[in-house]
């Protein structure tokens, strides 16, 4: 296992530090009820109006459906996920009716909102002892016709699941890039008053 070179500046969850995201899976099987233990977890997420526009379409490896979820992401990706446990599709709903309404008009925060479900997903399985890998290196336009994706869903991103395996998986060229990613300091994205770049 990669030694994590995080580091931090106040009182942040270790959670949030050991969650990262590998390329190296170890092929080994999520069962089914470990996979619905983060989906529960992302059901939990905010969103507007309670509206909760996230969907989850996906597929174990060796069932099925696999080699059709796996075929959707571009090459490079497919080269590492196919050891992962799991591959999820995540698509938000672009439209939204209001509490008792059946008027569905666009819905202004469906991505930000699938985001947060994600997330509580990704820290889900890290509490589990999985990883999971967030792309959106993803064939848009095949992945919608192979998944029967109905067009007010957007497709938002691919994201593999497993327990971390081996960098020797990897082709030669990533393994050397399978470690903790460092992240800017909050001064680069955080500050009072009106937008400065």
């Amino acid at each position: 296992m990669a030694t994590n070179p995080r580091t931090v500046t106040r009182a942040v969850d270790p959670l949030f530090l050991e969650r990262w995201s590998p390329r190296a899976f170890d092929s080994s099987p999520i069962p089914q009820a470990d996979l619905d233990t983060l989906f529960d977890a992302a059901r939990w997420a905010p969103s507007a109006f309670n509206y909760q526009p996230w969907r989850f379409l996906y597929a174990h490896r060796d069932s099925a459906d696999w080699s059709r979820f796996l075929g959707v992401l571009l090459p490079f990706n497919q080269s590492w996920v196919q050891h992962a446990s799991a591959l999820v599709y995540v698509l938000s709903d672009t439209l939204m009716a209001a509490p008792g309404s059946n008027d569905a008009k666009p819905s202004h925060s469906h991505s930000f909102d699938a985001g947060a479900a994600w997330a509580l997903l990704a820290l889900q399985a890290t509490r589990l002892g999985y990883h999971t890998h967030a792309m959106s290196g993803v064939d848009f336009d095949a992945a919608r016709t192979e998944l029967a994706v109905p067009d007010r869903f957007r497709i938002e991103a691919a994201v593999a699941i497993g327990r971390m395996g081996d960098k020797s998986v990897l082709p030669e060229a990533l393994q050397a890039r399978e470690v903790p990613s460092d992240r800017k300091d909050i001064a680069a994205f955080a500050r009072p008053g009106n937008f400065v770049d």
